[in-house]
């Protein structure tokens, strides 16, 4: 497998940290269904997110690195809900810390075809090494006071997605204003034209 820099998905990435994009790839987030269903699907959403150079070779990728990318988001998730909410999750934080011991993949500045210095692995990437990345960055979240505080859940009703609330007044109620804040609006909207039509249905107004 390799990426030819154009991605075949549509992804979303409106959380801001890619901890967090990884927990909204996951069913209840964004949806029913589940996001990365396959080898492929991950290899994808890892170039989109950044974790990895456009153009890096992933043919190590398989249903093996599925189940492990799907697990740290189970944990994940576990965890920033548990903080969100005043509690622990020990379990959860021990399995990201130990993942977070592993060293992130090596990077590179090469020269692009115009001569500019572009970003590349020193290595085919391995699953171990692109975990590490993810947890480091639930590492960093956790641990970083200001982040912390912006984080966030949605508060549309069919979304759970995580999110860090930069906004100026710390305001933001939705992963994103134009898609569920939208969502939000339009549902407010048409539950006021329901309840103006029943008033005027009591009354016999025409």
């Amino acid at each position: 497998m390799h990426d030819d820099g154009k991605s075949s998905y549509h992804w979303r990435f409106d959380s801001g940290r890619p901890c967090l994009d990884l927990v909204a790839t996951g069913i209840g987030t964004s949806g029913a269904c589940e996001l990365l269903d396959g080898a492929e699907r991950l290899a994808d959403w890892l170039v989109a997110t950044g974790l990895v150079p456009s153009g890096t070779h992933l043919g190590a990728v398989d249903d093996t690195w599925v189940v492990r990318f799907r697990q740290l988001r189970t944990g994940v998730d576990r965890l920033l809900t548990a903080e969100l909410a005043g509690r622990r999750a020990e379990s959860a934080l021990e399995r990201v810390n130990a993942l977070a011991a592993t060293a992130p993949p090596g990077l590179r500045a090469v020269r692009g075809g115009s001569g500019t210095l572009v970003r590349t692995l020193s290595a085919d990437p391995e699953c171990g090494a692109l975990l590490a990345a993810v947890a480091r960055d639930v590492v960093e979240l956790l641990t970083d006071p200001v982040a912390r505080a912006g984080l966030r859940r949605c508060e549309a009703g069919n979304c759970r997605r995580l999110y860090l609330d930069t906004s100026r007044g710390r305001r933001r109620r939705w992963c994103s204003s134009e898609v569920c804040g939208n969502r939000e609006r339009v549902a407010r909207h048409r539950r006021r034209a329901a309840a103006v039509a029943i008033t005027d249905a009591d009354t016999g107004a025409p």
